[in-house]
C-alpha cells in the first residue's frame, strides 16, 4: 500500500479552484479589516483568513494575497493590525475589500501603538507584530505576536458562501 505523500500522481489528483472555492464556502468565519501604515501611506485590506495559532505567546495568522500593496508594506514594516468587525458593518468590509480605491475615505481612525491605522467603532483590534513570514500559494502567511488587544460587547460580522451576514446564538 502507498502513502499519499509517496505517490508520484498526488499532485494531479488536487481538486480544481472553482470547486474548492465552493467547497471552502461552507466553512463560516469572521470579518476583519488588517492595516498597516509604512512610508507615510495606510493601506488596508477585508480579510477573512485570520486565526488564533497560540496563547503563550499570544499569536495569531493572517493571510494576505501577495499581489496586493497591503501585503508588500507589512512584509516592509513587520507589523499590522487586525480589525474585527461588528455585525452592521458590511459597507466597511466592501470598501476594504475594493482594489485601487482610497479605502479610507470616511473612516475614522486613529494610529495604535505600533503606528498601523486602528479603525474606530470595532468589534475587536489586534496590534500585531510580524515573527515570521512563509508562502502558501497565491497567499503570505503572517504569523505574528499580538501586542496590544481590546474588545467591546457586540456581535461579529460573518463571511459564508461569498456574502456577508450576521451570527445567530443558539
Amino acid at each position: 500500500m502507498s502513502s499519499i505523500s509517496s505517490d508520484k500522481n498526488f499532485k494531479n489528483r488536487l481538486v480544481d479552484s472553482e470547486k474548492f472555492r465552493n467547497v471552502i464556502g461552507n466553512f463560516a468565519s469572521g470579518v476583519s479589516i488588517i492595516t498597516v501604515r509604512n512610508n507615510e501611506t495606510n493601506y488596508g485590506i477585508t480579510a477573512s483568513a485570520v486565526s488564533s495559532v497560540s496563547l503563550d505567546p499570544p499569536m495569531l495568522l493572517v493571510c494576505v494575497n501577495k499581489k496586493t500593496g497591503t501585503c508588500n508594506a507589512i512584509s516592509e514594516k513587520g507589523s499590522f493590525t487586525v480589525n474585527i468587525l461588528l455585525e452592521n458593518q458590511g459597507e466597511l468590509a466592501l470598501q476594504f475589500a475594493k482594489v485601487n480605491t482610497e479605502k479610507f475615505n470616511g473612516v475614522d481612525f486613529a494610529f495604535g501603538e505600533l503606528g498601523n491605522p486602528v479603525l474606530k467603532d470595532q468589534l475587536a483590534v489586534l496590534e500585531c507584530r510580524v515573527v515570521e513570514e512563509v508562502t502558501g500559494g497565491t497567499h503570505s502567511i503572517f504569523l505574528a505576536e499580538v501586542h496590544n488587544a481590546s474588545a467591546v460587547e457586540g456581535d461579529p460580522l460573518v463571511y459564508f458562501k461569498g456574502q456577508f451576514g450576521q451570527f445567530q446564538k443558539c
